[in-house]
């Protein structure tokens, strides 16, 4: 294994884990878990551009690694949402947790679906602009 993607990686991570405390550290007031809600759906919006941009752009394999593997890995969160379903389930009822479920599943496919058009909209612009320039 390159050690350069390891450190982009572990970087990478550790900004998104940090973030990702801070913003439910944030929203812990709202007293519904919304904070995880918005990491899982911009996490996934921010995976779809990465990608989409990433198909056409290639940037170094420890850029690639360290936004898409640690920062938006560490930014979402699949046991928290987990977690924070059984709670809902438990605290208040099946309709909060199945709701909780639904606006995080959909809107997380459909974010990063939305993200990958973006990405590679946005690479496709660049090269036309390069190509237009030499």
């Amino acid at each position: 294994m390159n050690y350069k993607n390891l450190i982009g990686i572990a970087i990478g991570g550790a900004i998104g884990t940090m973030l990702r405390y801070t913003l439910n550290v944030y929203t812990l007031f709202v007293g519904y878990p919304i904070g995880t809600v918005i990491e899982n759906v911009v996490g996934s919006l921010l995976l779809g551009l990465l990608t989409g941009w990433f198909l056409h752009q290639k940037p170094r394999e420890w850029v690639k690694l360290g936004l898409g593997v640690g920062f938006c890995g560490g930014f979402t969160t699949m046991s928290t949402l987990a977690a924070d379903s059984l709670f809902l389930y438990q605290q208040m009822s099946l309709l909060e947790s199945s709701i909780y479920l639904a606006i995080s599943l959909v809107g997380g496919l459909t974010f990063a679906f939305v993200g990958l058009l973006l990405g590679t909209k946005w690479s496709e612009t660049k090269e036309e602009k390069e190509g237009q320039s030499t």
